[in-house]
């Protein structure tokens, strides 16, 4: 069946003259009505000199003379069974393209539409769901504004969707839930809100990325099992992390929700994840770590990475980070953090056990630690790794835990009231 579809330029090589086992080739005539609205929707002042629509002269077949002097790119074509070609592919080039997209999108055989990064306007026209074979839809970097159409969902085929950077605003559409292809989902830099739509029966999503809007609820408890890379950051989640969300991902490699406003405690299950290599929680509200209730947690952890920092946790820096074999990359900066620094800390910075990948930052600045600095740090070499201490309460702050309250946060002007021994 596979030699009953040949693209076009696969034809022009064999036949100079256009023909293929002496049948002529010709656009069928509904797909050139959509290329002459498409153009004519285009601001003129934007088809400069040399870019591919600019090109564009109807008064000859497209398909018959793509690549030549008057249809020079922006569109390929495919013979189809009945000896007519068909347009398969619309990619511009990024020529600064103006306009709307108002045009019908009746082309029942295209696979891949592409806008990106022009200075398209308007809303994202309804009539894209008439695309059914649609494989790749890339509006990136464009102006679109308004909502995404709800028919997007019914694209089944559809295995990419590019929609960000954009001004679209209202809610993500819980008819994706339809996107049973969907691979790769970007709506990042937009102004989406509302909640994130139950996206759990998209088996075949390795990549989201819904940052930069203004996204509220909580994290959704079901998520695809095939998530490779979640992003989420810069939005307005709340409420708190839930294992059920994570303990199915098997394959998921970066989780990205800093700059929310999630809280309660870190699942532990993101710690034992052994596909999870970064893991960014930073500019939260998280309060707590959940504590192992058993020895060698983390020693199965793919973690390279942990940011935790500018969030509300309290308690003890939490020990077991210093068994992740990975780990190399550690921030709990600007919490609340009291006690002492970890010996394990300083040894696996200074003195890595073999196969242990040292810690080449340990940023631990803006908390109550208190204490002397272990040992080992102190014998650190320079530019041997970025550890950063500063802010703390080391060799004087512990008499201020100690007599206030035993150890609720109060400036030194309030536990003096309490201790006039306090310096």
């Amino acid at each position: 069946m596979g030699s009953l579809c040949f693209s076009l330029f696969m034809i022009i090589a064999a036949s100079g003259s256009g023909l293929l086992f002496g049948v002529e080739s010709k656009t069928y005539w509904g797909d050139i009505e959509v290329l002459k609205e498409f153009k004519n929707g285009i601001d003129p002042a934007s088809l400069t000199a040399g870019s591919c629509v600019a090109s564009w002269d109807f008064t000859l077949d497209p398909c018959d003379n793509l690549f030549g002097e008057k249809f020079t790119c922006g569109f390929r074509c495919d013979l189809v069974i009945s000896g007519t070609s068909r347009v398969t592919e619309l990619s511009l080039d990024q020529a600064g393209y103006a306009g709307s997209l108002a045009s019908t999108w009746n082309l029942p055989f295209l696979v891949t539409l592409d806008f990106s990064n022009n200075y398209f306007s308007g809303q994202v026209p309804e009539s894209l769901s008439n695309l059914t074979r649609l494989r790749r839809l890339g509006l990136s970097r464009n102006s679109f504004a308004g909502e995404i159409p709800a028919s997007i969902g019914s694209l089944s085929n559809l295995e990419e969707l590019y929609l960000d950077n954009n001004n679209l605003q209202g809610t993500i559409p819980g008819s994706f839930s339809g996107l049973v292809s969907l691979k790769r989902l970007e709506i990042q830099l937009n102004k989406l809100s509302g909640q994130l739509p139950d996206l759990g029966s998209l088996k075949s999503l390795y990549y989201l990325d819904a940052s930069d809007n203004a996204i509220s609820g909580q994290v959704p408890a079901s998520l695809p099992s095939s998530l490779v890379e979640l992003s989420i950051r810069n939005n307005s989640l709340g409420g708190s992390l839930t294992s059920k969300s994570f303990i199915n991902l098997e394959y998921l490699q970066v989780v990205d929700l800093s700059y929310n406003r999630i809280g309660g405690s870190v699942p532990l299950v993101l710690f034992e994840l052994a596909s999870l290599q970064q893991l960014i929680l930073s500019f939260n509200q998280l309060s707590s770590i959940e504590t192992p209730s058993y020895h060698g947690v983390g020693s199965r952890s793919g973690l390279i990475a942990i940011d935790i920092s500018n969030n509300n946790l309290r308690g003890f820096l939490p020990s077991f980070m210093a068994l992740m074999p990975k780990l190399s990359s550690l921030s709990l900066e600007n919490n609340k953090f009291r006690g002492m620094i970890p010996t394990q800390y300083a040894l696996k910075t200074v003195y890595p056990e073999s196969g242990m990948s040292p810690f080449e930052r340990l940023l631990l600045a803006g908390n109550y630690l208190f204490g002397l600095i272990p040992s080992p740090l102190m014998a650190l070499k320079p530019d041997s790794a970025n550890v950063r201490l500063v802010d703390n309460c080391l060799y004087r702050c512990p008499l201020i835990f100690f007599f206030c309250q035993g150890g609720q946060q109060k400036s030194l002007q309030e536990c003096r009231r309490f201790n006039p021994l306090i310096p």
